[in-house]
């Protein structure tokens, strides 16, 4: 396996979770280079649904998508609002939800994910996720990005042992503040009843 930055790791991550006919979150759309993997790997029986708070990012995700086979239903709503836009038959068998937190690149560095809408896409993210289904989560060290991971890191190390697996990447050699990675795997059924036992 071989990624250079914490968005290679990711895609890595989705590119072994996800498969032709899955259901798939992009909760922060940006530039639309998740929502347009996550199309392609659940292919024409997938569903791909994309979020953001900025009507540019919708649009240049659109375009993005435009050729993929997935059925990709875009919002303009930020990652909060998830659980009002699924499909009722979608809860529960969610594969894969990424969120890639703080700004559009290359848009207005105002405009950036916030603690509290953070905090509530994450836990309506729990609700939708099938067994055997990944979160990622990629936290950036700008002002409120540094805000973001400490309640990102806070919340996820609650989540119970007995359903959920939390790991916390960082790129320990990469020069600046490189951000920071969560992976949040789902257990299935089976594998939680043995572990209560």
């Amino acid at each position: 396996m071989n990624y250079e930055n914490a968005v290679g790791y990711v895609h890595s991550m989705l590119g072994s979770t996800l498969h032709e006919g899955d259901v798939a979150i992009d909760a922060t759309v940006g530039n639309g280079w998740d929502t347009a993997l996550m199309a392609d790997l659940v292919g024409a029986e997938g569903v791909v649904y994309g979020f953001d708070v900025q009507s540019v990012a919708i649009d240049v995700t659109r375009s993005r998508t435009s050729g993929c086979p997935a059925t990709v239903r875009l919002f303009l709503h930020g990652h909060e609002s998830m659980t009002e836009c699924i499909d009722p038959e979608h809860v529960e068998k969610v594969k894969a939800i990424t969120f890639n937190l703080g700004y559009l690149p290359g848009g207005d560095k105002e405009i950036s994910t916030h603690v509290d809408t953070t905090r509530r896409g994450l836990n309506d993210a729990r609700t939708l996720l099938s067994p055997n289904g990944i979160i990622t989560v990629v936290c950036y060290r700008h002002s409120e990005g540094e805000r973001e991971l400490a309640v990102v890191r806070e919340l996820l190390s609650l989540w119970t042992q007995e359903k959920y697996t939390v790991v916390e990447v960082s790129f320990v050699n990469q020069r600046g503040n490189p951000p920071i990675v969560f992976v949040v795997s789902s257990r299935s059924n089976e594998l939680t009843n043995t572990i209560v036992r």
